[in-house]
């Protein structure tokens, strides 16, 4: 069935099954929310970066809806291909198939994504008509994407050659050129899912005006409560869901928990540092590993958890795992850095921690006092209605959507948008 609403294009490099994080899984929810709201989208993106950062054979495409449209990039030579684009800052080996799809479909709307190696900030030069960029990560203003100094501290100032050297990467010598700033011109509108990282891309020197665009979670994904996994022995218990490498700070709250008798601790994902971590945990009867879980199986491992852990110790910029806690009416307990303690004075559902015996504090806290976390629990699920919902979600993209238009003066996309409720969904 033809579609009647705008036209969309989402450029990035993963998108699932070919990701690793967060920001992939956005762009879905965001692609198939858009479908299902009367418009078409277009998602480009870079098969070849996904092979060769992955050890696992290539995965099926997925099952999408109606009205959304993939183009995987993939080459001969994937290694070539992304070591181009990142050193010429633009997509050498897929440019003109990526120009050709821009130039056939004419979207109303690009929406840059993580481009490091899907086109580099060359790509954000293609196409017409209105263009916004989310940083998912901090890569506009710093090549390793984490703020994570020689791979061992906290960065809040550029060093940023003997930085990627300590990583093992090439240096990207455009970035000290004026490239970036030209490239970034053609962009509209620039969005961070939170203040803190808007806030540090302009104190690292990110001159464009950063939009606070917040993150969402579909209405389609929420159901009645499931029920507890299969997995629990009638213990409670803390979860940490996320990728295991060391930035994460899994190995600071495993001690905690090591030889803890009141609740067990949960562990969901993969990674790069898991066997370190399996060797720190030892043989505790306390401390569990899950390995990878399908979105669906993960509700039901977030509703029935005492809180969720975030224990970064990295600059996160908004992590999905948060709203997908709140969502369940569960508090979280977080490092008190990057955009956490931003999350926990605007939702009242969680606590904060800097050292090992503040994080056992708010562990006890929460087994504790049951009324205490049922209210930081409600407040998270009130929080997120508000601010992290579909409705709350949309509702932010298509007012800032409206903005651009009205300011570049394009009439079609204003015309479509008089036919759509304030959520962005075609009245007819």
């Amino acid at each position: 069935m033809p579609q009647s609403g705008l036209r969309f294009a989402m450029i990035t490099t993963f998108f699932p099954p070919y990701h690793f994080g967060g920001d992939a899984e956005y762009v879905r929810q965001l692609s198939e929310t858009l479908a299902q709201y009367g418009h078409e989208v277009d998602v480009i993106h870079d098969i070849d970066a996904y092979n060769i950062l992955s050890s696992q054979p290539e995965p099926k495409p997925i099952d999408l809806p109606s009205g959304v449209n993939i183009y995987g990039m993939k080459s001969r030579w994937p290694r070539l291909s992304c070591l181009a684009t990142q050193q010429l800052a633009r997509p050498v080996v897929h440019g003109a198939r990526i120009r050709k799809i821009l130039n056939e479909r004419k979207p109303d709307i690009i929406h840059f994504h993580n481009v490091s190696l899907i086109g580099g900030p060359g790509v954000l030069a293609y196409g017409g008509g209105i263009k916004i960029f989310t940083a998912h990560e901090h890569w506009l203003v710093c090549p390793t994407h984490v703020l994570w100094r020689n791979n061992k501290e906290l960065c809040d100032e550029r060093h940023c050659l003997k930085c990627t050297l300590t990583y093992r990467r090439p240096p990207q010598l455009w970035r000290n050129t004026e490239y970036l700033k030209r490239k970034v011109a053609h962009v509209d509108q620039f969005c961070s899912p939170s203040k803190f990282s808007a806030d540090m891309h302009k104190k690292l020197g990110f001159e464009p005006e950063m939009k606070v665009l917040p993150s969402f979670l579909p209405d389609n994904d929420v159901q009645a409560k499931p029920p507890k996994p299969s997995e629990y022995q009638g213990r409670p218990y803390f979860l940490f869901v996320g990728r295991l490498e060391k930035i994460k700070g899994v190995q600071d709250i495993i001690p905690t928990f090591r030889d803890f008798h009141d609740a067990q601790l949960w562990i969901v994902g993969t990674g790069a540092y898991e066997p370190v971590l399996r060797k720190l945990a030892g043989d505790s009867k306390n401390i569990f590993f899950f390995g990878k879980r399908k979105s669906q199986k993960l509700r039901s491992f977030y509703a029935h958890a005492m809180a969720v852990l975030l224990p970064s110790i990295c600059y996160e910029v908004f992590p999905l795992v948060v709203i997908e806690a709140f969502r369940e009416g569960v508090p979280i307990i977080s490092r008190e850095l990057g955009p956490y303690p931003e999350i926990t004075r605007k939702s009242g559902g969680g606590l904060l921690f800097n050292s090992e015996d503040e994080l056992q504090e708010a562990v006890k806290f929460m087994v504790n006092d049951s009324s205490a976390r049922k209210d930081m629990g409600e407040s998270a699920r009130k929080s997120y209605v508000s601010y992290w919902s579909e409705k709350a979600g949309m509702q932010a993209y298509f007012s800032m959507i409206a903005k651009i238009a009205e300011r570049r003066e394009r009439s079609k996309v204003l015309d479509v948008l008089d036919r759509c409720d304030e959520f962005g969904r075609l009245n007819c």
